[in-house]
């Protein structure tokens, strides 16, 4: 175990110089009014509608229930033989904007972290999916065993919406296509457009099945109130429940029930890429361990007035744990580890989130190692966190690049027991085989910024560095010149890479994710945005590029020194109403991720498909 080397007596100073800590900035924000003539808006016309049946007006492809390229006649949901086996193999072809091949396997990484469906580049399979830019966003129903399309035409790159075409390759209707749809939704016929009648069609149970789940409204397969209206003002489908009505048609990610169907189908019995979590709600603590010889212990603790956890915030009676390591007794330099179970990675890069709260004193630590679990042993420090006085759950990220069993431990030690209010606690671990976030911002007390910023005032991140060693920024505002959304917009920095760095920054993709802090992060909907920067863009009336050296053309910021370049972004980002649903804003936190990618390398992605005669000479 960890513990067997006096690791507390160990000489931290210096540490922290050297380690990256990947934490959450936050802190009292200087009111900026967005410049208009500085900015590009995505969205500058009208708010995105993200609804297939929307972006697919007009369609010239034969389609079935607005984005089926195939005329029902048989159904994975009940037709085995029409399952895929995985890995599936996928083409991309080159006419795919660039934004939309990233967008895609920011998808095939949902599937991984939520199910075992897989993906694999094609090596001249029989089966097989291929990305095409066509007319829309389509799919055909279940595995052809012939390979097929898959359209993502314009306004089809949003990761919701290949995920909602993907579970039609993988078999899966529309929601509102059940037997039982008329008991739990109205169709208002007189209001749907000529001709689109048979999208609203329904279907026998010898055809659907629902697997024995309820009727759900939040599946990301179920249509949107307006979806083939005639007015916009009325809708075509509407929820018995009429608080129901204003979840239908949400494309942020899978529900519940969605990951439940796909994993019975698919007979999945754990994800691809989790390694681990837990919220500590169990007795047995997700199998963590702790060591006799500490000078103290870890303490499963539950939620109580002035002290919450963060997976329940204290809302439900003789609920919500969390583990506590105190600091106001003992002596200083005492400390304690809390060791995770052996866990197997499969790929060589995982990244550990969890949420901690330090309210003892100012210096006390948290630090964060890893084992492996061969003949050597060999421990690494990844992380150290030092108290400050902000006694609020924050988040943290530990990159890791683990190629064989390993564990994970938490240590805590004491800093000054005489001066202390409590103690270090850790709650909510997330542990996936995937890219800790390039910038991670919580912002506090975000319903306070909401009430007190005037239209298109922002408040200004803390500078992050994507993995090339690009400097950014983004601009939230928290009341858009939308009403009733938040704005997002991004923004290169000069940093301190930037004479060995490629000009333009062109070809890089953008992601915005705002987190929602479910404890499960299968349960999660996160919702995010991406777009692609354009190596030929121009700022209007110049011959300066939009993506080039922000000191050429930004604007000075004495919090970081550093001047900004123009932005890009949103003026609709996220709506104040579903904002104030699920846990988007947890303890009144606001959490957004963001990323900045080179995707140069899936301009040229396509490869060429064998011909019958090639596949059978090798059967």
């Amino acid at each position: 175990m960890l513990s067997v080397v006096n690791l507390s007596k160990m000489s931290l100073l210096g540490v922290l110089c050297c380690l990256g800590l990947l934490l959450s900035p936050s802190s009292a924000f200087t009111i900026r009014r967005m410049s208009k003539e500085k900015s590009f808006a995505i969205d500058a016309d009208e708010v995105i509608r993200r609804d297939i049946p929307f972006v697919n007006s007009g369609l010239k492809t034969p389609v079935v229930e607005g984005d089926i390229a195939l005329n029902p006649g048989r159904n994975a949901l009940v037709d085995p033989a029409c399952r895929w086996k995985f890995p599936i193999p996928y083409i991309l072809a080159d006419s795919l904007d660039l934004n939309a091949k990233g967008v895609i396997f920011q998808a095939f990484e949902m599937y991984r972290l939520k199910s075992c469906v897989d993906f694999k580049p094609y090596e001249g399979e029989k089966s097989f999916i291929k990305f095409e830019k066509l007319d829309g966003c389509w799919s055909m129903v279940g595995d052809l065993q012939t390979g097929q399309q898959l359209s993502l035409g314009p306004s089809c790159d949003y990761k919701g919406t290949i995920m909602h075409e993907l579970l039609h390759a993988l078999g899966f209707y529309h929601e509102q296509s059940r037997t039982d749809r008329d008991d739990y939704v109205d169709i208002w016929w007189d209001q749907v457009l000529p001709g689109m009648d048979h999208n609203f069609d329904k279907y026998a149970d010898d055809f659907i099945t629902d697997q024995n789940t309820p009727y759900d409204y939040e599946s990301i397969m179920h249509y949107g109130p307006y979806s083939f209206n005639k007015d916009p003002r009325y809708p075509t489908i509407t929820a018995k429940d009429p608080e129901m009505t204003k979840v239908l048609g949400q494309y942020n990610d899978f529900s519940s029930l969605d990951l439940l169907r796909l994993n019975r189908m698919y007979n999945c019995s754990s994800s691809l890429t989790l390694l681990d979590q837990c919220a500590f709600e169990t007795v047995n603590t997700c199998g963590m361990i702790q060591n006799r010889n500490d000078d103290g212990d870890w303490v499963r603790t539950m939620s109580q007035p002035g002290s919450h956890d963060h997976t329940l915030i204290g809302q439900c009676k003789d609920a919500g744990f969390f583990m506590n390591f105190y600091t106001d007794t003992g002596r200083a330099g005492d400390s304690a580890f809390l060791e995770s179970r052996v866990l197997h990675p499969k790929r060589n890069l995982q990244c550990l989130q969890f949420f901690y709260k330090m309210t003892g004193s100012s210096k006390d630590k948290l630090v964060v190692w890893t084992r492996k679990e061969d003949a050597k042993g060999k421990v690494g420090l990844r992380k150290l966190v030092n108290s400050d006085d902000d006694h609020s759950w924050k988040i943290a990220h530990v990159p890791l690049t683990m190629d064989s069993k390993f564990r994970y431990a938490f240590q805590g030690i004491r800093g000054d027991p005489a001066n202390s209010l409590g103690g270090i606690q850790v709650d909510d671990i997330t542990l996936a085989e995937t890219r800790c976030p390039s910038g991670t911002w919580r912002i506090k007390n975000f319903s306070e910024y909401m009430k007190s910023y005037a239209t298109g005032e922002y408040i200004q991140s803390p500078r992050f560095y994507s993995p090339e060693g690009y400097a950014f920024g983004i601009q939230l505002l928290p009341n858009s010149y939308y009403d009733g959304y938040i704005g997002a917009f991004f923004h290169l920095s000069t940093g301190e890479n930037d004479q060995a760095l490629e000009w333009p920054a062109g070809n890089r993709q953008v992601t915005i994710t705002l987190l929602d802090q479910n404890s499960d992060v299968r349960q999660r909907q996160s919702f995010s945005y991406s777009f692609t920067t354009s190596p030929t863009h121009l700022i209007p009336d110049s011959n300066i590029l939009y993506w080039d050296n922000p000191s050429k053309m930004g604007t000075y910021d004495p919090s970081c020194d550093c001047y900004h370049g123009w932005t890009w972004g949103w003026n609709a980002y996220f709506s104040h109403y579903h904002l104030n649903s699920r846990s988007y804003l947890k303890n009144d936190d606001l959490i957004l991720f963001v990323e900045f990618e080179d995707l140069t390398p899936l301009i040229k992605s396509e490869v060429p498909i064998k011909s019958p005669v090639q596949l059978r000479s090798q059967d």
